[in-house]
């Protein structure tokens, strides 16, 4: 690392339909790392990029070859926002090259079989370079929040988890796009799970609803998913344990985040913000980041083995 600044170089930094690449370099720069360069798929795209980061006063060079990005530019960390599909190889392509990496959910997307063992296969390669790796799957910082207004989450008492969200994909493609979310959620309370009585209920192109029962070693918990389409933003979100639920609400002129109960209201943090320190503070520590090793292949496997059971119509 250069000195204390870190260095980062961001694939998929357009913000075209749900890309978050531009706002996580916000929060590196933000956080003291220096935003260097930009890979997008041909240069054009990666130039946009650069225009739009520039808002946050962060000048970066635009490149469309991988090799020729992190030859010029040694990057530090590599920030993986492309499209899922393009995550193993980025992934990989960056542990070779001895970068950290944080890498947008769902962590590995694709037609393999057995994604538990691709991702521990990832991991025992980047354990011998010595890399860091975190997934972005931001929600479970927003925890502190939830419990702010809705009280302490008692995992032992807790028998009911329900979330909503607002994906723009269609059908079956809603599912890693969103349901990482409720898989990290309930990891953070839980701890490692299965999927028991899965059921799909009334899935359509763009609206489904999916229940199923979180078994961990603390605690069952009854989970409901509720995903519906919606392209522009503000998205609807919302989630709670036993029937507690907050809102998310968005300041849609500066931005600022808010958490609604009942009469209560208050400002929270961006958990994308809280998720971005988390992974800088892991790297510089030699730690494990919050979103690491297992919850990684506790959420990756059990996206994927929802996404082969969703039904054929």
């Amino acid at each position: 690392m250069n000195g204390l600044r870190m260095k980062v170089s961001i694939i998929g930094a357009r913000t075209k339909r749900s890309g978050i690449g531009e706002y996580v370099g916000k929060y590196f720069h933000k956080n003291g790392a220096i935003v260097t360069s930009v890979l997008g798929t041909v240069e054009e795209t990666a130039r946009e990029a650069t225009f739009a980061l520039r808002k946050y006063g962060i000048e970066s060079t635009a490149y469309a070859d991988f090799h020729e990005m992190v030859q010029r530019e040694n990057p530090d960390v590599i920030v993986i926002a492309s499209p899922s599909s393009t995550h193993y190889e980025y992934v990989v392509k960056g542990i070779d090259c001895g970068c950290d990496i944080f890498c947008e959910k769902p962590f590995i997307w694709g037609k393999t079989t057995n994604i538990r063992e691709v991702v521990e296969n990832i991991f025992e390669k980047a354990h011998q370079k010595n890399v860091t790796i975190a997934m972005n799957s931001q929600w479970p910082f927003s925890i502190p929040y939830y419990e702010n207004v809705c009280g302490k989450i008692d995992r032992n008492e807790t028998t009911r988890f329900s979330i909503n969200m607002s994906p723009v994909s269609f059908e079956k493609e809603m599912i890693p796009e969103s349901v990482p979310h409720a898989f990290s959620m309930l990891y953070f309370v839980f701890g490692g799970g299965e999927i028991l009585n899965l059921d799909f209920e009334e899935p359509g192109k763009e609206s489904m609803v999916i229940r199923f029962r979180y078994a961990s070693e603390a605690n069952e918990c009854e989970a409901t998913i509720r995903l519906l389409r919606k392209e522009k933003q503000p998205r609807d979100f919302s989630f709670g344990f036993n029937d507690r639920i907050v809102s998310r609400v968005l300041n849609t002129e500066n931005y600022d985040i808010y958490f609604t109960y009942e009469d209560q209201k208050i400002r929270i943090i961006d958990p994308l913000d809280l998720s971005v320190q988390d992974f800088m503070r892991a790297v510089r520590e030699k730690r494990e980041p919050l979103i690491g090793y297992s919850h990684i292949v506790n959420n990756t496997s059990l996206v994927k083995e929802l996404y082969d059971a969703y039904p054929t119509m």
